[in-house]
């Protein structure tokens, strides 16, 4: 009895042409030629946006920093502001020393009462009555001191009303006048109006007459 070996079965292939592996290849490498172009082109669009954004950003950056030193570089507004009030204030402490001279005289006060009595002098050297020397050293002399303190006080009342109204005049400033300018120029407008009035009162002798000279027995 002979036995028989099975044999395994096999399965048929289908039969490769000559060339389907290089048709496989060559369509393999076009579709990557043209996967790596997209690629290129997208980044391409992608980077010019993103260029134009950064350029866009380093502009604002720059329009901000300009904006922020002009913000920061208002010297010459702040400079000026500083020395209009450093005026104001000068200008209100001068209305006060004004007014005060005004009121108690001054050196060039007195020069010139004294040299109203030189020239009364010589004008009655030559032989003059009693009211004439009176009238020519003595009243002169005062007449000229309350000219002098006048000038002073009227001085002195314009300064301080310059102090008070200065405000109204040019550019709005954001910072206000400081209340003690104010107070200050307000008492050398007082002291000023004072010195005036008390020197048209002397210069017209309102408040002392001019002494008269007794009359003489005959």
């Amino acid at each position: 009895m002979n036995s028989t070996t099975p044999t395994t079965p096999t399965t048929p292939t289908d039969p490769v042409a000559e060339g389907d592996d290089e048709t496989k290849a060559a369509e393999n490498t076009t579709e990557k030629v043209v996967a790596d172009a997209a690629v290129t082109d997208a980044v391409a669009e992608g980077a010019a946006p993103r260029l134009d954004k950064t350029d866009r950003d380093l502009d604002q950056d720059l329009d901000a920093d300009q904006d922020l030193d002009a913000d920061l570089d208002p010297d010459d507004d702040e400079s000026h502001k500083e020395s209009s009030g450093l005026g104001t204030a000068a200008a209100a402490v001068v209305s006060v020393g004004l007014g005060i001279v005004s009121l108690s005289g001054a050196w060039s006060g007195r020069v010139a009462a004294e040299r109203e009595t030189l020239i009364g002098q010589f004008k009655t050297s030559s032989g003059a009555t009693a009211a004439q020397q009176i009238s020519e050293i003595y009243g002169d002399a005062w007449h000229a001191t309350a000219l002098v303190n006048g000038l002073f006080g009227l001085l002195a009342l314009l300064v301080g009303v310059y102090v008070l109204v200065r405000p109204a005049f040019g550019a709005p400033s954001a910072i206000p006048q400081p209340g003690w300018i104010r107070a200050v120029a307000k008492g050398g407008i007082a002291l000023g109006a004072l010195g005036v009035l008390i020197a048209v009162c002397m210069y017209f002798d309102l408040i002392v007459a001019l002494p008269t000279a007794p009359a003489t027995a005959g």
